[in-house]
């Protein structure tokens, strides 16, 4: 009896039972290559351009069904929370791969309707459990990274091993639509950054696996949690005056970190359009280091008081954490203003290239920094809530892989 129950459900796979057609009407896999009984799990490419738009049920609620299944890695970091909300506005599920503890992403399952935030625990090194996390999504966004190493992590491993891990993962799986990986403005191989040449190194590994892929460059993030202007704010009002590094000469063209979210889930909303291109995400405006800082100071209502620091100094005073990184057995302290890569990687100007696609190729029009994505900055005025408490928790590296 059993025998006969078996093959009468193979011969109801090999025919597709209206159960097997509805899932793939909402999960839009190709005919030839989707999850079943008798298809291997790891049997085609990513889908090639002109695929068709992947959203293609739901009607833009958060308790609609839009289709994706998208598996964030990095979504417990700064961008992170970002892409996850907007992705669960529109109804889609969210898959959440983490290491850490428990908590880490409990504040992402706010974001949407019951059960389309999926937490789940992983190991990034190992090849089984990032499969485990990827084998039920047909979107996958790679936001790992981190600009500070540590013993156990260094910038070629994060930002270009793990990358490159991902990208042949999302080849073998079969049922990958669309591959989205966000690296940094300035990534070249020619870069005195350590940590630009490894992110430049993880596009052309992903490309290389992935040629469909799409590829991110944000330029400096600016946002409630960011990595530049809180650690200003709470240098300036713990010390009362701010060190400017190389005189604060340096171009950069900082994005609202939500503008970016929009653009990686624009590109999933495109026909095809973005697939294979490489996108520079900048804001409207460009600032010296010296403009941004006397707008943080404007912000915080506190006079502007600078030390300028030479770019040679600046890196001898970074310098020691890096050369005591792998040889004391106690953790070293995050670098902040003083981080030596960091330090290099400003010594040149970092905006976006003049033929470079932007925004306006995604229909979007990025936000001004001055305004609404500074505003965060209020809570360090004098009066306002710890400052103290409130940035070494958002400065907290449990979030970093």
């Amino acid at each position: 009896m059993q025998a006969i129950t078996r093959k009468l459900g193979h011969q109801s796979l090999k025919h597709h039972s209206p159960a097997i057609s509805s899932f793939k009407s909402l999960y839009p896999l190709s005919d030839d290559h989707y999850y079943g009984y008798l298809t291997p799990r790891y049997a085609s490419n990513l889908a090639t351009g002109g695929a068709g738009p992947l959203i293609r049920k739901g009607t833009g609620g958060r308790s609609s069904v839009s289709g994706i299944v998208a598996t964030v890695f990095g979504a417990t970091g700064f961008l992170g929370r970002y892409v996850v909300q907007q992705l669960a506005k529109m109804g889609s599920q969210v898959l959440v791969p983490f290491r850490g503890s428990e908590d880490s992403p409990r504040h992402l399952k706010l974001m949407g309707d019951l059960g389309q935030i999926v937490p789940m625990k992983y190991n990034p090194r190992d090849e089984n459990s990032v499969k485990a996390v990827m084998a039920k999504a047909n979107v996958v966004i790679n936001l790992i990274g981190r600009d500070y190493e540590t013993r156990n992590y260094s910038f070629d491993e994060v930002n270009l091993h793990m990358a490159e891990q991902l990208a042949m993962i999302a080849k073998e799986h079969g049922g990958i639509m669309r591959f989205i990986q966000v690296s940094s403005l300035g990534a070249s191989p020619a870069s005195s950054s350590r940590l630009l040449r490894a992110k430049a190194a993880g596009e052309e590994a992903v490309t290389r696996e992935l040629p469909e892929a799409t590829i991110m460059r944000p330029a400096v993030m600016i946002g409630t949690e960011d990595r530049i202007l809180n650690p200003w704010a709470f240098f300036a009002k713990k010390y009362g005056f701010l060190p400017l590094i190389g005189g604060g000469s340096t171009k950069i063209q900082p994005v609202f970190v939500a503008d970016v979210a929009s653009a990686i889930v624009s590109s999933l909303k495109d026909n095809g359009t973005s697939m294979g291109k490489v996108y520079e995400l900048g804001g409207p405006d460009i600032y010296t280091m010296h403009d941004l800082a006397e707008l943080m100071f404007d912000m915080i209502r506190e006079w502007p008081r600078y030390v300028n620091v030479p770019f040679p100094i600046a890196k001898a005073i970074a310098s020691p954490r890096e050369f005591l990184l792998n040889k004391v057995p106690t953790p070293m302290p995050v670098p902040t203003i003083f981080n030596l890569d960091a330090i290099k990687a400003f010594a040149t100007d970092n905006i976006v290239s003049k033929d470079a696609l932007t925004f306006e190729d995604l229909g979007l029009a990025p936000h001004k920094v001055k305004g609404y994505p500074v505003e965060f900055l209020i809570q360090y005025r004098k009066g306002g809530p710890n400052y103290g408490s409130t940035v070494s928790e958002k400065m907290s590296p449990e979030s970093y892989p």
